[in-house]
């Protein structure tokens, strides 16, 4: 049998069916597709695969154990290094990642790595199986770790493996951080992400809900009176950015951090059998091309709006967001209003938003970024009506922490200064991961920081232990 040279098509819902529901978009191969896709894995000693995972799962490995039918092999194999594959089998970008180094992609599509990843994770769950891990005989530290996000959960994850008392402190009233609040139910459903912490918490992991380090606790507090031999940040880029254009503050703007918040702590994704006050108007405009942008677009679609534009103000060709959520957005109906700018959010008297005014953009020569510099075209203003404007530009670290930690090094964007192998900070006993470091990045990125952190935390504890023996 000749060796295909394109994935196995990932079964989803129909675009008509799914712009109007939460539903998982993506439904997960079944098991005779999982073992086709399997099967085209060269299963190379080289291992290229590995080289853009930020966890190094043995890739090819695990491949193998699937179309062996092995998926006990399968998943004990992924979980040595990966303590959430269900949610990084849904929201990785592993086409600039493990695929990309795929030697499929020299004549074809790479291997759908991300989707034998979560098939792997849906058939254990499915079994009954836990996600947990046995965590090793108890060394007698405390180790705090603030931010239940992928970085924190990571790291605590890693931690309780190697026989640490860990405590996760969350701000909010469930733990996951930007995988509960961040992500939209039809692209990362919330049952899911609690049944990866679940198995946290069967290793050993406490977890202290509304507690705001900073507030309840500051980390010197968490060091000098809780008794943590260590503390890990990993609190994640929360602080939106916003445009500093007129009009921002009318009503019916929001930041795209606080509407897909708003939808996910009031869980507007079961709107109208949960009541959420969450105004959206028949015309949405998103300001943004990434991931974010298109997660609150196909958000507004669903929660009832006629019209909804991506505002973007380069082409289509330099939209950061994933080539997969592009092609999602499309199908449901979204609009892409390409090379235009806003310039002035419009608004009626009693203060809500009518319109918003944009001006058409061409592409010159390069900027710092690599992309091509968009630039006005004088006197091609127009207004596009709206009722919402969801704002999608990125967004930096929250600095609560930082300002309320003695010795804690920040840099100019208020991210913490940490070494990028360790996370070790300008603190003794002091670590940190993930987006508060490096801005706002990736999921599996989060969880490699979390991971180098957790291996110097380890090595830390140790030599101060190997110091009071």
């Amino acid at each position: 049998m000749s060796l295909s040279l394109k994935k196995n098509a990932m079964p989803e819902q129909d675009p008509k069916v799914r712009a109007r529901n939460f539903d998982e978009v993506a439904l997960g191969y079944e098991a005779e597709l999982a073992q086709a896709e399997a099967s085209r894995c060269l299963n190379c000693k080289a291992a290229p695969c590995r080289k853009g995972c930020p966890v190094d799962v043995d890739i090819p490995a695990f491949i193998k154990h699937i179309k062996e039918g092995d998926m006990d092999g399968a998943i004990a194999n992924i979980k040595e290094v990966n303590g959430l594959p269900a949610i990084c089998g849904r929201v990785c970008p592993q086409e600039d990642q493990c695929e990309k180094f795929c030697v499929l992609t020299k004549r074809g599509e790479a291997v759908g790595i991300g989707r034998l990843e979560r098939y792997a994770a849906d058939y254990a769950r499915k079994q009954g199986e836990s996600a947990a891990t046995a965590a090793a005989a108890a060394v007698g530290q405390k180790v705090a770790v603030i931010g239940s996000g992928p970085a924190g959960l990571s790291a605590a994850g890693e931690l309780a493996k190697k026989g640490y008392a860990v405590t996760i402190f969350e701000a909010l009233h469930l733990p996951g951080g930007v995988l509960m609040y961040g992500i939209p139910e039809f692209r990362l459903p919330k049952e899911i992400v609690q049944a990866e912490i679940d198995g946290l918490r069967q290793m050993g992991v406490a977890i202290e809900v509304n507690a705001v380090i900073g507030r309840t606790f500051t980390v010197d507090e968490l060091i000098e009176e809780e008794g943590f031999d260590a503390v890990f940040i990993g609190t994640g880029a929360g602080l939106p950015h916003f445009m500093h254009i007129p009009g921002e503050n009318f009503n019916g703007v929001y930041s795209a951090n606080e509407f897909l918040t708003r939808c996910n702590l009031m869980k507007a994704y079961r709107f109208p059998d949960t009541g959420t006050p969450i105004h959206v108007g028949k015309k949405v405009a998103v300001v943004g091309g990434g991931n974010v942008a298109m997660d609150a677009a196909r958000t507004a679609l669903r929660l009832g709006a006629e019209e909804v534009h991506i505002v973007y103000r380069r082409s289509e060709t330099e939209l950061p967001a994933r080539l997969e959520e592009i092609h999602h957005a499309k199908e449901e109906g979204i609009i892409f209003t390409l090379l235009t700018a806003p310039v002035e959010v419009q608004g009626n008297q009693e203060g809500w938003v009518t319109g918003l005014k944009c001006i058409s953009m061409e592409l010159g020569e390069p900027d710092a970024s690599g992309r091509r510099r968009p630039v006005e075209v004088p006197g091609s203003e127009f207004v596009l009506p709206t009722d919402t404007v969801i704002i999608a530009i990125g967004q930096g670290p929250n600095p609560l922490v930082q300002s309320t930690t003695k010795g804690l090094e920040t840099n100019k964007k208020g991210n913490i200064v940490a070494d990028p192998e360790t996370g070790a900070t300008s603190k003794p006993g002091v670590f940190a991961g993930g987006d508060i470091v490096t801005g706002a990045a990736t999921v599996i990125l989060a969880m490699g920081a979390g991971k180098k952190a957790a291996a110097a935390i380890d090595t830390y504890l140790s030599d101060k232990r190997a110091g009071q023996a």
